[in-house]
């Protein structure tokens, strides 16, 4: 203990003298920019006010009992709720109002436009962590609506920019094969444009990507780097009224996409952009969807190639492999449950590429969520088989994921959710059968905040609370457990089992079962605040301890098993818009 306890304080100095640079870093160009949006709004209402007196125009608002600044303040509301980004782990289902722009007045509440109740079928899920990323992204704006005088009619352009600087504190991660301190610096650059209605029924979007990481201590790989990257390029063929209405009157549209995207579906766990991570996941092939988002039903169809990050080159999309499927969504009884039953298949031509095998494995679900009636309590579940070929193994897998959660009334709408999940792992390596779940291209960071769980081979049970102490504040943590379904199977991220710098080494399982079946568990918390209308910032902590397999595994390979790591973060993102 005493010879350690030096180091420990080492570390402790370090890593306050890093955070203070961090900060110093990431937080002066928002200051910057938060200065410069004050100054301009403050110019732009003085320059109304004049030309208002000048053209007698504020006196005929005043009669009507309306004036100038209220169709502002109104204005500034419907694009608080329109557009608000939420914090960063874009795995979030919450919208923080904007703290830039008052909440509407019992007065302007009052007005019809602001009373009209919405039509819409669409209810978002309560599950932790499993809402979708908005299509187009949250960071994006419509020209019109980004406070620019000069562009408030132009309707047809939507516009993104944002930045993100997250820094690290990883102790004896075991996800490496060396256990030291790392203390990288990610940055993530994204901007956007598409193009709608103008020239109807053509449509577009490009995004751009730039991904990098600094003062890291372990090789280059595409969970972090991905330089000057395209990660949507599509054209699209947009009709509104193609399939008439719903029985609320609402457009049924027919959309048909063609080209690069990067999107998430479901609760995220099969199609996933990743926004935890530095790098996005993104496909190249052809969607089409048959109604909308507010339609009491929709279905969504697809086949695409999924695209091969490259460090520094152009991705390629992945030439002997596709990836296909349906989903429909129906939502006539969403005040109670939304169905989502769904298909997904990937085939893989191994004779293309050398060393890969035949694969064809076909995954039909069924998801549903909802809320039980005026009781405050939520549910989420999904159910999945797998079948197919795997070589020349026949293929043969499961897995679910069931949560119940309760929100109290309180002013802080504090939630406290249970959840279980579970994948099954291959139970025997010599049996032909080859049982361990494919989880396709979904994002892993709700299974563990410190990134070392995802979907297969295991079982893990959790406990969440989620509140909101204040109007820009959002807190959450809980405690996970985790076991291999199969002891036979790997820990697919532990000791570079799962990293394109460095070939699997093997020490992620034993196909004899004797390491065990307990990975760990572990503590999280993470907070998140909206600073201001443009930079969230967020700062988290894990804790996690090793179990009896993870332990054994680290011994075999590396003679000896600290028995716990530590990560925290502190994130800020920055969006022009």
């Amino acid at each position: 203990m005493r010879a350690t306890t030096p180091r420990l304080i080492g570390h402790r100095v370090y890593l306050e003298k890093t955070m203070k640079h961090f900060w110093q870093i990431a937080l002066a160009p928002a200051i910057g920019l938060l200065f410069t949006s004050t100054s301009q709004a403050e110019e732009t209402t003085r320059q109304s006010k004049n030309l208002l007196l000048s053209q007698g125009v504020e006196q005929k608002n005043v009669r009507n009992g309306v004036t100038d600044l209220d169709k502002s303040s109104l204005n500034a509301s419907d694009r608080k709720y329109k557009w608000t980004i939420p914090s960063l782990d874009s795995s979030d289902k919450w919208a923080i109002p904007s703290a830039g722009n008052p909440v509407p007045s019992a007065k302007s509440a009052a007005k019809p436009e602001a009373s009209k109740k919405s039509t819409s079928y669409y209810r978002p899920a309560s599950s932790y962590s499993t809402q979708p990323e908005s299509d187009p992204p949250r960071y994006v704006r419509n020209l019109s609506k980004t406070g620019i005088e000069a562009f408030k009619d132009i309707t047809w352009l939507d516009v993104g920019l944002d930045h993100r600087t997250r820094y690290e504190f990883r102790s004896n991660d075991i996800r490496r094969t060396d256990l030291t301190l790392d203390q990288p610096f990610l940055l993530r650059s994204r901007a956007y444009l598409g193009i709608k209605e103008i020239l109807d029924p053509l449509r577009g979007a490009v995004e751009f990507q730039d991904s990098r990481r600094y003062n890291g201590k372990f090789p280059h790989d595409d969970r972090d780097f991905n330089y000057y990257e395209l990660i949507q390029a599509y054209g699209e063929l947009y009709f509104k009224g193609a399939l008439g209405e719903d029985d609320r009157k609402q457009q049924r549209p027919l959309r048909f996409r063609a080209g690069r995207m990067a999107y998430e579906a479901l609760d995220r766990r099969f199609i996933g952009r990743n926004e935890w991570r530095n790098t996005t996941n993104t496909f190249e092939g052809f969607r089409l969807n048959l109604g909308q988002e507010a339609n009491d039903w929709e279905v969504d169809l697809w086949a695409y190639q999924p695209v091969k990050r490259l460090l520094t080159d152009f991705d390629q999309r992945v030439e002997n492999q596709w990836f296909y499927g349906a989903i429909t969504h129906w939502r006539k009884w969403s005040d109670i449950i939304t169905f989502q039953p769904y298909y997904m298949g990937l085939m893989q031509d191994g004779s293309k590429v050398p060393g890969q095998i035949d694969r064809e494995i076909h995954s039909p679900g069924l998801r549903g969520y909802g809320k039980i009636g005026s009781t405050n309590l939520d549910y989420d579940f999904n159910l999945i088989y797998q079948f197919g070929r795997n070589g020349a193994d026949r293929h043969d897998a499961h897995g679910y994921t069931l949560e119940a959660g309760y929100t109290f009334k309180h002013e802080w709408k504090p939630r406290i959710s249970a959840f279980y999940g579970y994948a099954t792992g291959d139970r025997n390596p010599n049996d032909n059968v080859n049982n361990r779940f494919e989880r396709f291209f979904g994002f892993a960071r709700p299974w563990s905040a410190d990134d070392y769980i995802v979907f297969e081979n295991v079982k893990a049970p959790k406990i969440k609370l989620e509140l909101q102490p204040a109007k820009d504040l959002r807190i959450d943590g809980g405690y996970s457990w985790y076991w291999l379904a199969s002891s036979t199977d790997r820990f697919n991220n532990l000791l570079d089992g799962n990293t394109s710098a460095r070939p699997n080494p093997g020490f992620n399982r034993d196909a004899t079962g004797r390491s065990g079946d307990f990975i760990g568990h572990n503590f999280d918390i993470r907070a998140r605040y909206k600073l201001t209308e443009r930079i969230d910032t967020t700062i988290g902590y894990s804790h996690f301890v090793s179990g009896n397999f993870t332990r054994n595994r680290q011994v075999a390979a590396l003679g000896r098993s600290p028995g716990s790591s530590d990560f925290f973060y502190a994130e800020v993102v920055i969006s022009a818009f």
